[in-house]
Formats: structure tokens, C-alpha cells, sequence
């Protein structure tokens, strides 16, 4: 999930599309990829519009998991790939399914200055009205990508089955900069319709955007889990 500020800044869907994945089955491993036509975060292109090869692993155990996931990405200084290391836990309170977690971009081949690897503390909570998912989730960092000082991200989702085989949904969010001088704030939005191909396939639909100046992105991104 790179972040560059001139032109990528913090789906998948809200906490990812950020997201931390939700824990898994008591002490499980599992596995996860993707290719995406374009790997988009909170509204800005990480790969200059290009595909982007996507995978992870994750083991959880009961309500607690922890994971590592990758992307290539395409950042102007020769930056080329992202790994988000992250743990947390899902406990369940009444009828909503909370996710506290931390997780810590790491780029690998950036340049040392300005530093580019940062940590977010995370937290959402989702759960179902009728036929209707819901969801929020906020991200804060200390000290965020490219040394831009305390940022916050707050998000919202909304999403139902059209059929047993087809969903919608939509989210927004909202990027904070606490630091006056940092840079501007930004509300990405999207919609997406998602399916899969017998037990082969995800797919997800996805049209992004933004309240900044940058292009939008229709995005396909093909997934499965392994």
C-alpha cells in the first residue's frame, strides 16, 4: 500500500482495500493471490497505472492472527516493491465484529530520505442490518510516509449480495494530515461489484476516485485464496 505524496496517498475495500485481512479459522495458515489491473490506495494509483502481481500469507489462532502481504509497485524515485506486515485481533462484541490491529509498510529498495516505511494502528468494526453489511474503520500513524508527520484515515463501507454468486458495495474515506504544512486532504470514494468463478476465481469490478486532482480508475482485480 505505498504512498507516495506527490501522487499516492492512502481497499480492495476500505481498511484496502487497506485492510488487514479477518482472522481465520483457530490455528490456520492460509494464502492469498491476485493480479490487479491497477494497484489503487485510498484513491491513488501505486503502480502508475499499470497491473501489479499481489500475495500474502496468514496464520490465525482463535481471535488473534498475524500475515504479510506484497505488491509490486512503481514510485518515481525507482521504488519497486511493498510488503505490509501486520497482527491483530477480531473479538466480537454484541453484534459488531471488531479488528485492532497495527500494521508496518515496508519498502524494501526505497531511498533512505525521506524515510518512506511507516506504521498504522488500525481499528473497525462491521456488522449486518437486514441484508445490508456495514462497516467503519479508522488508521492512525505517528509519523506517516515520507515523514509527513501524525496522519489519520476514517472509513466507511456499505454492501450487499445482489445473488448468491454477485455482491455490491461502496465506500469512503477520508485521508488527515494533523500537521497543517503536510499536505492537503483527500476523500477517495468507490464502487464495486464482486463475483467469483466457481471455486476458482475472485473477481472484483471496482470504479475509484477521488476529491483531489487525479484521474479516476476503473480497476479488475483477480484473486483466490490458496
Amino acid at each position: 500500500m505505498g504512498k507516495n505524496l506527490s501522487r499516492a496517498m492512502m481497499v480492495a475495500l476500505t481498511m484496502g482495500a487497506f485492510s488487514a485481512p479477518a482472522a481465520l479459522a483457530e490455528g490456520e495458515f492460509s494464502g492469498n493471490v491476485a493480479l490487479t489491473s491497477d494497484y489503487v490506495y485510498r484513491g491513488f494509483t501505486q503502480t502508475d497505472g499499470a497491473p501489479a502481481l499481489q500475495g500474502g500469507f496468514d496464520y490465525a489462532d482463535g481471535d488473534f492472527y498475524v500475515g504479510v502481504w506484497g505488491s509490486g509497485v512503481d514510485f518515481a524515485d525507482g521504488t519497486s516493491t511493498e510488503v505490509d506486515l501486520y497482527a491483530g485481533f477480531t473479538p466480537t462484541v454484541g453484534a459488531f465484529d471488531l479488528d485492532l490491529g497495527v500494521i508496518y509498510y515496508l519498502y524494501p529498495d526505497a531511498p533512505d530520505e525521506p524515510e518512506q516505511n511507516f506504521v498504522e494502528i488500525y481499528a473497525g468494526a462491521s456488522t449486518t442490518v437486514g441484508a445490508v453489511d456495514l462497516g467503519v474503520s479508522y488508521a492512525y500513524s505517528p509519523e506517516f510516509y515520507l515523514e509527513a508527520g501524525a496522519a489519520g484515515y476514517l472509513a466507511a463501507s456499505i454492501g450487499t449480495a445482489l445473488s448468491d454468486n454477485f455482491g455490491i458495495d461502496a465506500t469512503v474515506g477520508y485521508q488527515d494530515f494533523y500537521d497543517d504544512d503536510a499536505a492537503d486532504a483527500v476523500t477517495d470514494y468507490s464502487i464495486g461489484l464482486t463475483t467469483s468463478i466457481g471455486d476458482y476465481v475472485d473477481l472484483d469490478f471496482r470504479y475509484i476516485d477521488t476529491d483531489a486532482d487525479t484521474d479516476e480508475a476503473f480497476v479488475i482485480t483477480v484473486s483466490r485464496a490458496l
